[in-house]
């Protein structure tokens, strides 16, 4: 539709734009809640966790001298605002998923969020007991253990060699793509 990437073939359409394609996912597979209330609370969580999500994803295209004040930024957004509300929620409403009683996108997204923060940084959950005890959980499902599994399409974070495959695809200019990250977290 906007020739660009992502795009996803499902059910006879070629559904675009990241959010569109999670949310019929998720709906399609019974992760989105069983009525509006349910997948509004669901839509909140994600979307936070986008925030978390972008400030992480856009982190190797930093300025290596911006490195560690960014990392130290995020690190501090994940400890001190993100982490703390799903540690409440989850304590508060003392289910084993985020969202009524079964696992929804936002759980999903969640376990994401979590691994991510603790690629950058290990050790990262020690203060959230009921964080932890969610990631333990949800990694023991068999279709997300088996995702976690070495050799899954679940990839790596991003090297230096796969950061410059990136950057070489989409054309990227160097200095316009770092000033927007570095504009972000100012």
């Amino acid at each position: 539709m906007y020739d660009q990437v992502p795009m996803v073939e499902m059910d006879g359409m070629s559904i675009v734009q990241t959010r569109a394609i999670l949310k019929y996912i998720a709906a399609k597979y019974n992760l989105y809640g069983k009525d509006l209330k349910e997948r509004t609370i669901i839509d909140m969580y994600v979307e936070g966790m986008r925030d978390l999500n972008d400030m992480i994803m856009l982190f190797p295209f930093s300025l290596p001298e911006e490195k560690q004040k960014i990392l130290n930024y995020i690190l501090e957004r994940a400890t001190q605002r993100f982490f703390p509300v799903y540690e409440k929620a989850l304590k508060d409403h003392g289910k084993n998923y985020l969202v009524g009683n079964q696992l929804s996108w936002a759980d999903v997204q969640l376990l994401e969020v979590i691994l991510m923060v603790e690629e950058l940084k290990s050790g990262v959950l020690s203060v959230f007991p009921k964080v932890q005890e969610f990631k333990a959980r949800v990694s023991k499902l068999p279709r997300i253990q088996k995702f976690l599994q070495p050799g899954s399409p679940r990839k790596p974070p991003m090297d230096d060699a796969s950061l410059e495959a990136v950057k070489k695809i989409f054309k990227m200019d160097k200095s316009l793509f770092l000033q927007h990250v570095n504009i972000q977290i100012k």
